[in-house]
């Protein structure tokens, strides 16, 4: 199977013989999966125009009215689960009972965020003056513009889109160009639910990217991706005033301080660290250990990692896939020989990788400093380091000591611990007792250099989907 894309706009595909680039199977790079056209740059007035008409058009929807519309294009949605979850296999290499997973978390949690729309909106406020109501109300932003990454195609569109259109808002959304399918799919059953232009698509690089999210006519700018990314996406966007919202990077740990049952927090950690290869944000990186027990959670680590398969993610019998690319692949592998080289000690992964893609075998460094690179820099693969501690002071100092703060967990029953981590853990998501696991009704949200703007799923959402307005009545 071979798909073949270009941009989607006012409800149409504009394809050319030839593409501009193509994806391939990080599981066998050889097998070409896709053919895209990108979106000139030239294209965008007409595109933002389309989102415009189509904007004026939905707003002017009742709530209650979108909802149900919404409620029938994720069905139509999940009807297709299995055709999209091979082309997110075949894109980007998870397995495909991950990326059926992924995609029904991802219904679960628009369900729960379409709701939005038949929620309130407002609120009567008291007024300082006799026979004055007061209340405030809100409103669509407009168009908003999304870039989205390429290791959830369809969870991280789907909680971009999800409340945008509950709100009234038009998208034009940017998928990643190394697995754009199951987006450009999405899209295309949103054709026969919502109207034309509502929903459109923009294929492309860099080059593209940067000319959407500086485009003037773009109300509301939504990325999820690298700091650096998102750096330059926060200053392309208020040149414009535009509203931002970033999701970056993470850099998370888990402190294991003590727990009745080591192989029980053990498989939490190892289940946290490896979904999706460890190309998650939300991944734990780091395990910050109680020096007396470092050993003995070692031991556990390592021979759960050791016991995944690697492979292909159609075999069913495949535990973790690829990297997603050859690009991210040389980039893991260099960040490994650099931690070793600083004098990380391997503790699981020394067997044989599978030949003919890029895949990597889980991977577990232990005797890490908090100042190596494995201990600072995000990783984004199946790496995970150990780092030893001797007091709860020290733990929560490594915890906080990097750039992010995005997740954090701890293990511990000792009560005095739990309310030292929730009072002092700098992240946005923090868990006690469990890996970093979302919900689909809890805002997610990082705060230092993991994230800018509201937080996306639930009730937060509606503050960068919306503007506020004060409303004065007199009688």
């Amino acid at each position: 199977m071979t798909y073949h894309f270009g941009t989607f706009t006012a409800g149409s595909w504009k394809r050319r013989s030839g593409g501009d680039f193509v994806t391939v199977n990080p599981a066998q790079p050889d097998e070409v999966v896709g053919i895209y056209d990108a979106t000139d740059a030239a294209e965008l007035d007409a595109i933002f125009a389309n989102a415009r008409r189509a904007q004026a058009e939905w707003g002017s929807v009742p709530g209650i009215q979108r909802h149900s519309i919404l409620e029938a294009w994720l069905d139509a949605v999940e009807a297709r689960c299995d055709e999209i979850a091979l082309a997110i296999t075949l894109e980007m290499g998870k397995t495909l009972a991950d990326a059926r997973g992924e995609i029904l978390y991802a219904l679960k949690e628009a369900r729960f965020t379409i709701g939005e729309a038949s929620r309130a909106i407002g609120e009567v406020m008291p007024s300082a003056r006799p026979g004055v109501r007061n209340m405030t109300l809100r409103r669509p932003r407009g168009v908003v513009v999304a870039a989205t990454p390429w290791n959830y195609p369809v969870l991280t569109p789907l909680r971009k889109l999800a409340p945008a259109f509950a709100h009234g808002n038009a998208v034009i959304l940017k998928p990643s160009e190394i697995a754009p399918a199951s987006a450009c799919l999405m899209a295309e059953i949103a054709d026969a639910h919502l109207p034309r232009g509502l929903f459109q698509i923009v294929l492309g690089g860099p080059a593209v990217g940067a000319a959407l999210v500086s485009h003037p006519r773009a109300d509301a700018v939504t990325f999820t991706g690298s700091v650096e990314t998102g750096r330059r996406i926060y200053v392309a966007a208020a040149a414009n005033l535009a509203e931002v919202q970033l999701e970056l990077g993470g850099k998370n740990g888990i402190v294991v301080h003590d727990a009745d049952d080591l192989d029980a927090c053990a498989d939490e950690i190892v289940a946290g660290t490896l979904e999706n290869s460890g190309q998650r944000c939300t991944s734990i990186s780091r395990v910050i250990v109680r020096r007396a027990i470092a050993a003995d959670l070692e031991r556990a680590i390592a021979a759960r990692m050791e016991a995944i398969v690697v492979g292909d993610g159609r075999d069913p019998a495949v535990g973790m896939g690829p990297m997603a690319s050859a690009a991210h692949f040389d980039r893991v592998t260099s960040m490994m020989a650099r931690g070793a080289g600083e004098g990380a000690r391997l503790a699981a992964g020394h067997g044989p990788r599978p030949t003919g893609g890029f895949f990597l075998r889980p991977t577990l460094y232990a005797d890490v400093r908090p100042d190596m690179s494995l201990a600072q820099q995000e990783v984004f693969g199946p790496v995970l380091s150990l780092i030893p501690y001797d007091t709860v002071d020290e733990a929560l100092a490594i915890l906080n000591g990097v750039e992010f703060g995005l997740a954090a967990a701890l293990f511990s029953n000792r009560l005095d611990v739990v309310q030292r981590f929730v009072a002092e853990a700098q992240a946005g998501m923090l868990h006690v007792n469990h890996q970093t696991g979302v919900d689909p009704n809890m805002p997610f949200v990082g705060i230092k250099n993991s994230g800018v703007g509201a937080a996306s799923i639930g009730r937060s959402s509606i503050h960068f989907y919306t503007t506020e307005h004060s409303v004065y009545i007199k009688s």
